[in-house]
């Protein structure tokens, strides 16, 4: 039996459900915060071979310290290729190459969508986003995505007021009736209180693990569409040794993951 130590934080969790999504060899495109994080934590744990590579253009960085941006220069040194948007979002993105790509946003809605747009009527919102950047095309082109994000009726929603990011857009069969890649699409939403997954049928989002301080009440409670709950659902695994040792000290031994409390990870 795996050994979880007990004094861990939401967002230590969160970044570790993250890693257990990568898997060995993976190409995956993160940025920082809980991508960088999670992918690392993959990376010094099951998937040693995964590659990491960021938007700016970054592929197989070996950084000393976590990055405080996607152009921090601490990514540089080691790395096997330093590129730029061209080889990232054309080279990679629209060739295939990327297993995985980690996304976030400020609205989220049950198929998956995110918007980074625009709060409200995209002619008079209520607050203007800052758009895509690099989501678009990832949420588009790569083989899986892995969804972060806070689990309240402000980030969640049934549908989202602005499709910045694909999900599976409406339902069953609209991401190839858009061309986009068969097979592709969200993969998991992890936010603070639960792991979602995405039926296969009905593309919706779907309850299957709740984290060990919460309940399926209270994530059902905390969702505003009618949440699925999985005939297995359970319980979601705690950090296990080994994650919490190469979080703590190879990838974040200052524990900067604590900024995350502040934001509302908890």
């Amino acid at each position: 039996m795996a050994d979880h130590p007990n004094d861990y934080i939401k967002p230590e969790l969160m970044a570790c459900c993250g890693a257990r999504e990568i898997r060995d060899n993976d190409v995956v495109i993160v940025g920082t915060g809980f991508p960088a994080m999670s992918a690392n934590i993959a990376r010094h744990t099951h998937a040693p071979g995964a590659r990491l590579m960021q938007e700016s253009g970054v592929y197989d960085a070996q950084p000393a310290r976590p990055a405080l941006s996607v152009g921090d220069p601490c990514l540089n040194p080691g790395a096997a290729m330093i590129g730029g948007l061209v080889e990232v979002m054309g080279m990679f993105l629209q060739g295939g190459w990327v297993d995985v790509g980690f996304l976030a946003g400020s609205q989220v809605d049950k198929f998956g969508n995110i918007n980074t747009t625009a709060i409200g009527d995209y002619n008079a919102p209520k607050s203007r986003l800052p758009g895509s950047g690099g989501a678009n095309p990832i949420g588009a082109l790569a083989k899986r995505t892995l969804i972060i994000a806070l689990h309240n009726t402000r980030t969640l929603t049934e549908r989202v007021d602005f499709i910045t990011t694909p999900g599976y857009i409406d339902g069953p069969g609209a991401r190839e009736k858009w061309g986009l890649p068969a097979g592709s699409g969200p993969q998991v939403m992890i936010t603070n209180k639960a792991v979602l997954r995405f039926d296969t049928n009905t593309r919706e989002a779907y309850l299957e693990s709740y984290h060990p301080d919460t309940s399926v009440d209270e994530v059902v409670k905390l969702t505003p569409w009618k949440l699925n709950v999985a005939d297995d659902v359970h319980e979601t695994e705690p950090p296990r040794a080994d994650e919490i040792r190469a979080l703590r000290e190879v990838l974040d031994p200052h524990r900067m993951i604590r900024i995350y409390e502040k934001r509302g990870y908890v």
